[in-house]
């Protein structure tokens, strides 16, 4: 009995397993969150200096990147061993403290691996056994991970969203989520709105409005789940974006003028549309019908 075979017969099972795979995946998402801005500050200063023909001292630097080195402290140099890695175990068993200096952890990571670990539940219960159901958890990962770096250095890595956009493509040759030329068109449309309202922004008032990576992931969006969900995605950006943003300003002094990233609405609109948009798209059209 094939794998796929004993997870169609155990729906359970499956969960279970997606779950457990999840819980560690949250942990690498940590990784990834953390170190990519990193490396890729690292490659831009390095790319400057080659540019400047100013020696870079980094070259001979230790080398840093997804696996390498070994996680630490930041406080105490504390190298993390396997036994201090085990996602959520670790954090209650060493009551949110480093082993060695006993400086806390940040809850952050331990909130992650839940996270990671509950909507790729949910997106497997939704789409169950089966290749949907796979490329729906891959996509939540990938959506987390946006969200939080975005939300850190308001920053959307084109080393993330552009394999994602072609990936959806893909899926889509297969009608995974849509036809393949509501993916096309929701690639190209999911770019060019948000460019032109970021273009009529600047335009009106001589300021950006928002980032070039948040085109990227509208257009990411599109490929994945077709143009027909794009105003789904914008409108329930924008509404969790205001309330968001005015919750800021009113409860913790955030500043007027201060930018807000829009990744993670983004973000958290497209997965939302990924598992509930047929039927919220068909709750919109009942109320404008009666």
């Amino acid at each position: 009995m094939s794998l796929y075979a004993i997870f169609l017969a155990n729906p359970g099972f499956y969960y279970i397993v997606v779950a457990m795979t999840s819980l560690l995946i949250g942990s690498f998402l940590n990784v990834v969150i953390y170190r990519l801005p990193i490396m890729m500050e690292r490659e831009w200063r390095a790319e400057c200096n080659r540019f400047l023909n100013i020696e870079n001292e980094s070259m001979n630097a230790e080398a840093f990147n997804l696996m390498v080195p070994r996680s630490k402290c930041p406080k105490c140099d504390h190298k993390i061993s396997a036994f201090e890695n085990i996602p959520l175990l670790s954090f209650l068993i060493l009551g949110g403290k480093c082993r060695g200096c006993k400086s806390a952890i940040s809850i952050r990571y331990p909130i992650i691996e839940l996270t990671t670990c509950i909507l790729s539940v949910i997106a497997a219960m939704h789409f169950g056994p089966g290749v949907q159901s796979l490329f729906a958890v891959v996509m939540t990962w990938t959506l987390i991970v946006l969200t939080m770096i975005d939300f850190d250095h308001q920053l959307l890595p084109d080393s993330i969203t552009l394999p994602f956009l072609w990936l959806g493509i893909i899926c889509n040759m297969f009608g995974l989520y849509t036809d393949i030329h509501s993916s096309l068109i929701g690639a190209i449309a999911g770019y060019m709105i948000l460019w032109s309202v970021y273009m009529a922004f600047k335009l009106a008032t001589g300021k950006q409005g928002m980032g070039f990576g948040d085109f990227k992931l509208l257009a990411m969006l599109g490929a994945w789940l077709g143009w027909q969900v794009l105003p789904l995605i914008i409108i329930l950006s924008s509404v969790l974006g205001s309330l968001v943003g005015i919750g800021l300003i009113i409860f913790s002094g955030h500043q007027k003028n201060k930018p807000i990233p829009f990744g993670p609405y983004l973000a958290t609109a497209g997965w939302i549309a990924l598992m509930f948009g047929d039927q919220l798209t068909q709750m919109y059209l009942n109320l404008m019908i009666s």
